[in-house]
């Protein structure tokens, strides 16, 4: 008896030390991605242009991602041109359209409001999965739709007043970059199965990154590449810390304690990106905001406890 009750106790501990792990990598990477807004906020400080500022992000983090993309791909089958032609769809949609949009909405509304509207992304996947896949809604589902948008048009409403008709272009920016990134979560389901998540994102990315640094050379003056010192090494930083580990780690995360878990844990996105932003940028900390978050939270956290 007692020979048998070690190895199921090493195996417990075991099981108990990867969720643990698990769960720090989930956390850990949804506090990363949320830095990326403070780090660009931080670099407009210094008279940077949004395109300028996203070729710099792509090109630190074009090797990483090659890198990433030909490990997966080690004694996988050769991409198919049918499989090229794709990636290169899912490049353009969920990493540079929606980098795009995204750091463009940055220069006209606050770090917070921006996650809270990219936070939308699953209720948006739910939609867009109504309208092209044929998905049912049920009604747990829809009220969770009405709850999150009801913080955010909260927090939008706090900010509108403040900022005026720049609140609302810079928040129809970033809703543009949170529909065009899920279109790609949409796009690339069966492609995830066939290819397998890390080679997938890795080669995505790398296709952005191209179509990133494309934008730059082909329409932006070739003297804004000279920047502010600082610039340089915030976009390293937001190209190692806050693009490139945290797709390591939630990736590890998903495989020690599953999707749902990861999920769930990403919800401390949003306040991390609100501290965050309060500490580094002295953003206002409201009680809107606070309403708007938990409403987000709330509405998303339901959308995430479905099957």
């Amino acid at each position: 008896m007692t020979i048998h009750a070690i190895p199921s106790r090493r195996f417990g501990a075991r099981e108990a030390a990867n969720r643990l792990s698990g769960l720090a990598l989930a956390l850990a990477g949804s506090i990363a991605f949320s830095g990326k807004a403070i780090i660009v906020k931080l670099a407009y400080r210094h008279g940077v242009d949004a395109v300028t500022l996203i070729m710099y992000r792509m090109l630190f983090a074009l090797p990483m991602f090659a890198l990433m993309a030909w490990w997966a791909g080690r004694g996988k089958t050769a991409l198919t041109r049918r499989d090229l032609l794709f990636l290169l769809g899912l490049g353009f949609s969920g990493y540079y359209l929606a980098s795009l949009l995204d750091f463009m909405g940055l220069a006209l509304v606050t770090a917070s409001l921006e996650r809270l509207i990219l936070y939308l992304n699953p209720t948006l996947v739910l939609i867009l999965s109504v309208l092209f896949l044929g998905k049912k809604v049920h009604w747990k589902q829809a009220l969770s739709l009405a709850v999150s948008y009801a913080g955010v048009v909260l927090v939008f409403g706090q900010e509108l007043s403040a900022q005026g008709a720049d609140a609302a272009l810079g928040a129809a920016l970033v809703f543009g970059s949170a529909l065009s990134y899920a279109i790609y979560l949409v796009m690339s389901g069966q492609w995830v199965q066939r290819l397998g998540s890390m080679r997938l994102a890795g080669w995505a990315g790398s296709i952005a990154c191209v179509f990133c640094i494309g934008h730059f050379l082909f329409m932006i003056p070739i003297e804004s590449a000279r920047v502010a010192e600082p610039v340089l090494w915030l976009s390293v930083l937001n190209a190692t810390a806050c693009t490139v580990a945290p797709v390591w780690m939630v990736m590890m995360a998903i495989e020690r304690i599953g999707p749902a878990l990861t999920s769930q844990a990403g919800m401390v996105g949003p306040m991390s990106t609100i501290t965050m932003g309060v500490i580094f940028l002295g953003e206002p900390f409201t009680p809107v905001l606070v309403a708007g978050t938990v409403l987000v939270l709330a509405g998303v956290w339901v959308l995430a406890r479905m099957k």
